[in-house]
């Protein structure tokens, strides 16, 4: 098996096929540990798969944050709470940086025997009789092709093999993408301890939660008008679009960057392709991008990484004699959707009520009249009833 990019999503796979028996080859651009645009809060349910990846002492040790509670504040400063408990009984969520965590999902890959290249480009796909058979990597100047039974793109939203066999990557770009979101690590914050705050404001959103080394991740999305407005100067949209939120205004006001700040622009939420051409899938956000302000983006990650692995494993030896793809495929497709489809919906209603001027209170004012109602919402944005991890018995 070949994958390109060795974020949560591709290295949880590799790990977990690794140790089913398959051959394995991990392909990574970057050198690991490194920083990453993200949220950095990883949910309960993430536990669970840590301990099945094997990494959950390491993770659980890295010196992150317990988060006990995500709170939602609108523009006025209203608030309402989700407890961290209600996704997973007796747990607390974790903020981890990307850096570390990335970086113990892919020394655990080492471990188990996947073939890892670093600073390494996933270029082009390889073709034999129309099916996707490989993937040619380069690194530095030179290039190198490896064939493989299956072609996973784990590349992010960037989707580096997808859009090579995607037809509407070659059409013109009509606008800019509408929304821009930036991240760092930042000193003397006012956040609460054992919390995530989410905040509102016009045109976006933004979350600001403890990590390991005594800091705080800002990590915020922002209409591209204002970055253009704002000289696209990341401190001077934090002070004069996510400081419109009174409780950020607060918690804010004293912060101070501690890394470079992180940019990139968004094109879109939702799902994708998830088999692009025969003998290629997608996984993580290349898979589907689901709204940040859910907390849920890292969990999809990991299951869509499990649901991938079970599908090539339970048709490996199918696919060994040349055949399963096409199993393959439909069984991927048939348990993602039931894992994914609903919440991905529900994410979408709730992110344009977000982007609303002064729905955001009526919401939230809402969920606080009924805890059963904020207790249903906040599970719909999490597994389905139909388990994403239907794993081979093994």
């Amino acid at each position: 098996m070949a994958i390109a990019g060795a974020g949560p999503a591709g290295s949880s796979a590799a790990i977990q096929l690794a140790l089913a028996g398959a051959s394995v080859l991990l392909i990574e651009e970057k050198k690991f540990p490194r920083p990453k645009l993200c949220g950095e809060f990883i949910s309960p349910e993430c536990l669970s798969h840590f301990r099945r990846l094997g990494v959950f002492e390491q993770m659980t040790s890295a010196g992150g944050a317990a988060v006990s509670e995500t709170v939602f504040y609108s523009r006025s400063g209203s608030s309402v709470s989700v407890p961290s408990e209600w996704f997973e009984t007796g747990s607390t969520a974790l903020g981890l940086s990307r850096s570390e965590m990335d970086f113990q999902l892919l020394e655990r890959a080492k471990a188990c025997g996947v073939q890892v290249f670093e600073d390494t480009h996933a270029s082009r796909l390889l073709y034999e009789d129309g099916v996707v058979r490989g993937i040619r990597a380069r690194e530095a100047d030179k290039s190198t092709d490896y064939k493989a039974l299956v072609s996973i793109d784990a590349t992010g939203r960037g989707r580096t093999l997808a859009r090579q066999v995607d037809p509407r990557r070659a059409r013109p770009r009509k606008q800019a993408n509408p929304w821009v979101a930036f991240k760092a690590h930042l000193k003397d914050t006012g956040v609460a301890d054992g919390a995530c705050e989410i905040y509102f404001y016009n045109g976006g959103y933004g979350g600001l939660s403890s990590v390991e080394g005594s800091l705080s991740n800002l990590c915020f999305i922002v209409s591209a008008n204002d970055v253009r407005r704002c000289a696209s100067d990341p401190e001077r949209v934090m002070r004069e679009v996510v400081m419109t939120n009174a409780r950020a205004a607060q918690t804010l006001a004293a912060a101070r960057a501690q890394t470079a700040w992180l940019s990139v622009s968004l094109e879109s939420f939702g799902r994708r392709s998830l088999v692009p051409a025969p003998g290629l899938i997608t996984i993580g956000d290349a898979a589907a991008f689901i709204d940040p302000f859910t907390g849920s983006g890292m969990l999809m990650a990991l299951e869509s990484g499990e649901i991938a692995a079970n599908a090539i494993t339970q048709n490996l030896p199918a696919l060994r004699q040349g055949n399963g793809f096409v199993e393959l495929a439909h069984a991927y497709r048939s348990q993602y959707r039931r894992c994914f489809n609903a919440r991905l919906r529900l994410s979408g209603l709730l992110r344009r009520a977000a982007f609303v001027p002064h729905l955001d209170a009526v919401a939230i004012a809402l969920c606080r009249s009924s805890d059963h109602l904020r207790r249903r919402l906040a599970r719909a944005t999490r597994r389905s009833t139909s388990s994403a991890t239907t794993r081979a018995e093994a």
